[in-house]
């Protein structure tokens, strides 16, 4: 089965679970949402990537603020540029996802941006914010697993804790193909757990445009 050819990653059902969990809790977690031939394409890309060496180490930070932190993340990155169909594919369902958004919540968002994220055994992401409140304009996360079947040990969960009490845990997605995740990027904490096998997802996020006195935010 091509990508030309699966069915669309999101069905408007998914869409309408999505957007009322993050009105009532500012999270969702929804499995076996993203088609399967789809997983496995990007999944194979991403190891063609890997194999390539075309991965880069994720830091943290932007800008002149970025810097490599082996201590808080280990994964390694490309990012999303539609050079590839599978890439089109799912970015193309990531453009339906923002207009019901902005349709139904009114967020204004503007783009997506993504990135593959390759997690060796080992490897893990302390819990952070995606974005901090009036410095950034990521507004909503996301993550799409592409790892089929994860073994039960396999560890690498994203743990997702309670807004209003960030000591709280409320949700474990375990990385399994298929499954996506989003959540509020200023609100929702959240964590990677040691993985004890190797992990592929996408992480993305949906901003607004910050731009103001000529500066262009996001850049181009």
């Amino acid at each position: 089965m091509t990508t030309s050819s699966v069915t669309p990653a999101f069905s408007f059902e998914a869409h309408n679970a999505l957007i009322d969990a993050l009105v009532e809790k500012g999270w969702y977690v929804g499995t076996d949402i993203i088609d399967p031939a789809l997983c496995e394409a990007l999944a194979q890309e991403l190891s063609r990537l890997k194999a390539a060496q075309a991965l880069e180490e994720a830091g943290i930070g932007r800008g002149q603020q970025h810097h490599l932190r082996k201590d808080i993340r280990g994964d390694a990155i490309h990012w999303l540029n539609r050079e590839s169909e599978a890439q089109r594919t799912y970015l193309e369902a990531m453009q339906h996802l923002q207009t019901a958004l902005n349709q139904t919540l009114f967020l204004g968002l503007f783009e997506f941006e993504a990135h593959f994220a390759h997690y060796p055994a080992g490897a893990f992401y302390k819990r952070h914010l995606d974005s901090f409140r009036g410095r950034a304009n990521r507004v909503v996360s996301t993550v799409s697993y592409l790892t089929a079947n994860w073994p039960t040990d396999g560890g690498g969960e994203m743990v997702i804790f309670d807004p209003q009490d960030p000591e709280r845990e409320v949700a474990r997605v375990i990385p399994e193909a298929g499954t996506f995740a989003c959540f509020l990027s200023e609100t929702v904490p959240h964590e990677v757990l040691p993985t004890r096998h190797p992990r592929a997802s996408i992480a993305g996020w949906f901003r607004r445009n910050a731009s103001q006195n000529g500066v262009l935010d996001p850049a181009r």
